[in-house]
């Protein structure tokens, strides 16, 4: 299941979306995602939304990525690792929690 929204995307995987009932897969399910990436708007706050991006591994996702177009500028959420920085990488990998996935960070950057 991929959810989007202006500045966020993330997706839930099938076999925990499969633990929902139907009546919470018809609303906001209250589930955590596995992988979320924020993308940082002008007007967004770098350290809220480093907290929201640390709540969401608190809470069980498994990868996290926070794409800041400005400095082109990526930091990397993993479960009990230390934040990974990256600066001005052309793409992103997956991982482990979604095999094949690459994201083109040269559309994001312009």
């Amino acid at each position: 299941m991929v959810l989007l929204a202006p500045s966020k995307a993330c997706w839930v995987s099938q076999e925990r979306w499969d633990t929902l009932n139907t009546e919470q897969k018809g609303t906001f399910a209250n589930i955590c995602p596995d992988f979320v990436i924020e993308l940082r708007s002008s007007s967004d706050k770098l350290e809220s939304l480093q907290a929201k991006m640390k709540e969401y591994i608190d809470n069980g996702a498994k990868l996290g990525w926070l794409l800041d177009p400005q400095p082109r500028r990526v930091e990397i959420y993993r479960p009990d690792s230390a934040v990974e920085v990256l600066e001005n990488p052309d793409s992103l990998s997956g991982d482990k929690v979604l095999p094949g996935f690459v994201l083109n960070l040269r559309r994001v950057w312009g």
